[in-house]
């Protein structure tokens, strides 16, 4: 037999198939270790066939496989064949998404853990013996222990019994479970008319792709939970896809409890042992429902009768280190394979899925209403002009102190949001106007007051504070906007009574940080919660009556063609975090443009009219969905690299535009927004370009161009374009 080989090194030069001679019993999708050069490595088994081009004395043989069932599903295969020829990466680099990668470099394996028994009459111990006594009896009762119980209870008494033969040991496999004994409330609930409605049409559709477009607190979830449970009782599996880790323990949590131990998660945020655990409980088939962040749409489950996306809209759904695949793409490709529906969800759709939608592409459903009708928040705009000219230098409107006064001496709670971490933007001499940069980025360094230092937000690279400025000597150093961690303080000294809490990437550290944060504050042991866009989305806190958006502003004016529709969902989403439980709710919105239509129509909720303007905007200046932005980046070692090699992407890319001039809205060669990350300089070559442009061609060249000090890749109507 011959076994069609992928080696796994993410290298062009060896992204081919090898045939190697193998024994009966080896199967597609296995993990096998093979000679290879003057080197052994790990494998992929794509095909086993009967005969081989090669000659026989010139095959080499495989050394081993792994036990059990191969790693990579036949789907997993199929997938991975797809991805590398659309994104055209190696298939190493696209078969590793399938596996921990602590599976594939060996350094996690399976954990076990030793059981003790009784295997004797415990009338032979001795009555002098209490503490064995004492064992014996708690085995009778509790019977089959793990050992490091007994040990910790009844130390060398389990050694004395052993020795009389009286105790017998059984080593047992042991799934290391991320959040073990944690349940959420039974969530089951009679469903609206308006949910069963929607739950018949994603049913009853012969569309792949249903978009359920509700306002927040509408009863998505519950939505998702019956079209799951419906699967489940057809004997298929699921995947349910959240935006955030932050919202990955409380969504399982609420399947958990619906649908017990058939629930793994998949996340960065787990310790390799866990990962590679619930990742070995979805491949065997003992978890049949998957939830987790982006990578999870990679899950090892079979027979797939529903894939969920939440929070569809979302950014992070986007992959930026290679391969860059958006969740979407391979989300529908995986729905096409088992014939099952793809939900997604959102209370402020992509303006490109809407357009899907409302084209016919996609089944349309909508929730315009909350469950049992509760009112959607009142959003109050604030001036801060007037704040400013009235001599109020706080990030707290006189508005928004009154209404937190307010809704801490009623009981209720309040969410904070501001999308900036940190003490300050960055810090300032305001004698020479120094502004304190990264070495390694270019891009000014945040101050934290708790650490005393100066972070790089893009490197994690710190610095100390200088006492001087180091450009001029000067020493009126200050520090110019306000992040978190300055609200805390501020919030703390307004009210020394109020227990405050703060999230955000400095705070969130650890599998469980995020966990413990929204626990505490889910239990009512802080009332007011502050935080980046962690704390905007997906959340459901009945206790939540005030949310304040400290900076609407923020977003706005970024130099992105989203950066409308990013800060209308923004706001959208925080203000949707308040009112949903039975007080009614209200939104404090501060902003220094408050007759910009984004932020009057994200006050009025109006989805419909955001979109119709945006919608007209894109079509007249040709933006997508009506044609498609295409970047291809140059990273280099030294900025001489990175010229060196941005000028040979842009000849040969520039013999595409040429011939398809037709096809190109815009083309050109420029720096990157941020021009230096991680000590790497940065080019782009950017590109507009129409349905029909020979977007093969521009991945063809970008992939045939190698440069030793210089990396080339291409992103698609990137998520990010700084």
């Amino acid at each position: 037999m011959i076994a069609e080989v992928i080696v796994d090194v993410a290298h062009s030069d060896v992204d081919k198939i090898f045939d190697y001679a193998c024994k009966e019993g080896i199967c597609a999708g296995a993990r096998v270790v093979v000679p290879f050069g003057k080197n052994t490595t790990t494998g992929f088994v794509m095909r086993v066939k009967g005969e081989s081009d090669v000659p026989a004395e010139k095959l080499k043989s495989i050394y081993r496989a792994d036990d059990g069932p191969p790693a990579l599903t036949a789907e997993s295969l199929f997938l991975a064949e797809k991805l590398a020829a659309r994104y055209r990466c190696p298939m190493a680099l696209v078969l590793r998404l399938f596996l921990p990668a602590e599976m594939r470099t060996g350094k996690v394996s399976e954990a076990y853990i030793t059981y003790a028994n009784l295997a004797g009459d415990p009338a032979e111990i001795p009555s002098r013996a209490k503490t064995q006594r004492a064992l014996a009896d708690f085995l009778s009762e509790n019977g089959e222990t793990e050992i490091p119980l007994l040990r910790s209870r009844f130390g060398a008494a389990v050694s004395a019994l052993e020795k009389r033969g009286l105790l017998v040991f059984e080593k047992k496999r042991r799934f290391r479970d991320p959040y073990e004994g944690e349940r959420g409330e039974k969530t089951e609930r009679v469903l609206t008319p308006a949910q069963s409605e929607a739950v018949r049409r994603v049913r009853e559709t012969e569309k792949t792709v249903a978009l359920l477009h509700g306002v927040t607190g509408s009863g998505k979830t519950e939505i998702y939970l019956t079209l799951i449970a419906e699967q489940q009782k057809l004997g298929k599996t699921a995947l349910f896809l959240v935006p955030e880790i932050s919202l990955t323990p409380q969504m399982l949590f609420q399947l958990r409890s619906r649908f017990g131990s058939s629930v793994a998660i998949l996340h960065s945020g787990l310790s390799a042992g866990e990962r590679f655990d619930e990742w070995q409980r979805l491949r065997e088939g003992e978890a049949k429902i998957a939830v987790g962040a982006r990578s999870a749409v990679f899950a090892p489950v079979e027979n797939v009768g529903l894939i969920v996306i939440d929070e569809e809209h979302d950014g992070s759904y986007s992959s930026e280190s290679p391969p860059r695949y958006n969740t979407f793409d391979v989300a529908l490709l995986r729905a096409r394979y088992n014939g099952c529906k793809l939900v997604l969800g959102s209370a402020t759709p992509a303006v490109e899925t809407y357009r899907r939608a409302e084209a016919g592409e996609f089944e349309l459903i909508t929730l315009p209403d909350r469950i049992n009708a509760r009112p959607l928040p009142n959003v109050r705009i604030v001036d801060m002009r007037r704040e400013v000219r009235r001599g109020n230098p706080s990030p707290f409107s006189a508005l928004l102190r009154e209404r937190l006064s307010a809704c801490l001496a009623e009981g209720n709670q309040a969410i904070l949001f501001l999308n900036r971490r940190g003490y300050a933007q960055t810090a300032l001499c305001r004698d020479c106007g120094y502004v304190a940069k990264c070495e390694r980025c270019d891009v000014a360094l945040t101050y934290h007051s708790g650490e005393n230092c100066l972070k790089c937000h893009y490197c994690g690279a710190r610095y100390r504070m200088p006492a001087v400025c180091p450009a001029c000597g000067g020493t009126r150093l200050r520090y110019v906007g306000t992040g978190t961690e300055r609200v805390v303080g501020e919030l703390s000294e307004l009210y020394p009574a109020a227990r405050v809490l703060r999230m955000d990437a400095d705070t969130t550290s650890g599998k469980e940080g995020h966990y413990k944060i929204l626990k505490k504050f889910s239990d009512r042991e802080a009332d007011i919660l502050v935080g980046t866009q962690m704390v905007a989305k997906g959340h459901d806190f009945p206790s939540v009556t005030l949310v304040g958006i400290l900076d609407a502003d923020m977003s706005l004016h970024f130099p992105d063609y989203r950066s409308g529709e990013r800060t209308f969902q923004l706001i959208t989403q925080v203000a949707g975090r308040s009112g949903r439980g039975s007080e009614a709710g209200e939104v404090v919105l501060q902003t220094y443009d408050p007759e910009n239509y984004i932020l009057r129509f994200a006050c009025a909720y109006d989805y419909a009219g955001f979109y119709r303007r945006e919608i007209g905007m894109r079509e007249a200046t040709c933006f997508p969905p009506f044609a498609k932005v295409v970047r291809v980046m140059v990273s280099g070692e030294t900025d001489a690299a990175a010229l060196e090699c941005l000028k040979e992407v842009y000849e040969k890319l520039r013999d595409i535009y040429t011939a398809h001039a037709e096809m190109f809205l815009f083309f050109n060669k420029m720096h990157a927004p941020v021009k230096r990350i991680q000590g790497k300089y940065r080019y782009q070559v950017l590109m507009r370009l129409l349905d029909g442009a020979p977007l093969k061609a521009i991945y063809a060249v970008c992939a045939e161009i190698k440069y030793k000090n210089a990396l080339v890749w291409v992103e698609e109507n990137p998520s990010n374009l700084s």
